[in-house]
């Protein structure tokens, strides 16, 4: 049987997209420009700085809005036939300690953590809507605007019913995802000043306790160390 004849290498399939990386040279940007840009996603580098150079206080407490975790479906049941699939953004914040990256988690209890972020409301911009969900969760309350740099996704997460599991891409046969969770790196700056909830702790957990640990931490923040190990962590 003759084998089918070998198409061009310039040809690409509908859809297809040059990966960042891979992208050609712009006419006017200069070879070192282009090398800097692809050594900077090949080599993705994030500043860590140490723990100590954040300070703490307190603010109101921050109550969820659903009493049980049944109610809680069942506003979104309610919502979703209103205005559809939840969108919801969670912000990674890094420190360091001794050397090793730890990420800040909101810990309500003794067994409850979560990261820091929320829904957003209907036509929200994404990073838009996570720095107004961490300004409300966790920025200073003298008065002086908390800055937030949203830096790249880490990560997407879909929950296909009205039920607790939620899966990193969407199940098959799954048409309509009743929540999709979009979690974002925020690059720290190199001083802060966090306010807590009362009736939250904010914890610094370092990545070698929440990996393989899905049983304490649940799924999304157990699987933080294999999304962010492709970056390049800066130690300052």
């Amino acid at each position: 049987m003759a084998s089918a004849p070998m198409k061009s290498n310039n040809m690409q399939a509908p859809g297809f997209k040059v990966p960042r990386s891979a992208a050609p040279r712009q006419p006017n940007q200069s070879p070192q420009a282009f090398a800097n840009q692809s050594r900077a996603t090949i080599n993705r580098p994030i500043n860590l700085y140490p723990l100590t150079n954040y300070t703490f206080n307190t603010r109101e407490p921050l109550f969820e809005k659903d009493p049980s975790v049944p109610s809680r479906f069942q506003r979104m049941r309610d919502e979703f036939e209103k205005i559809g699939m939840r969108r919801t953004v969670e912000g990674v914040l890094l420190v360091h300690k001794h050397g090793l990256p730890h990420v800040f988690l909101l810990q309500l209890g003794t067994t409850f953590f979560k990261l820091p972020g929320g829904e957003l409301n209907p036509g929200e911009d994404e990073v838009e809507g996570l720095k107004r969900l961490l300004t409300e969760t966790l920025g200073r309350q003298d008065g002086v605007k908390q800055d937030w740099t949203v830096e790249d996704t880490i990560g997407n997460w879909w929950r296909p019913n009205f039920e607790p599991p939620q899966y990193p891409y969407i199940p098959p046969h799954i048409t309509k995802p009743k929540e999709h969770k979009r979690l974002f790196l925020v690059q720290l700056a190199e001083k802060a000043l966090f306010a807590v909830p009362k009736n939250y702790k904010l914890v610094a957990a370092p990545l070698f306790e929440l990996y393989d640990n899905a049983q304490g931490y649940g799924p999304i923040i157990s699987s933080l160390p294999q999304a962010l190990s492709r970056f390049n962590f800066i130690y300052i």
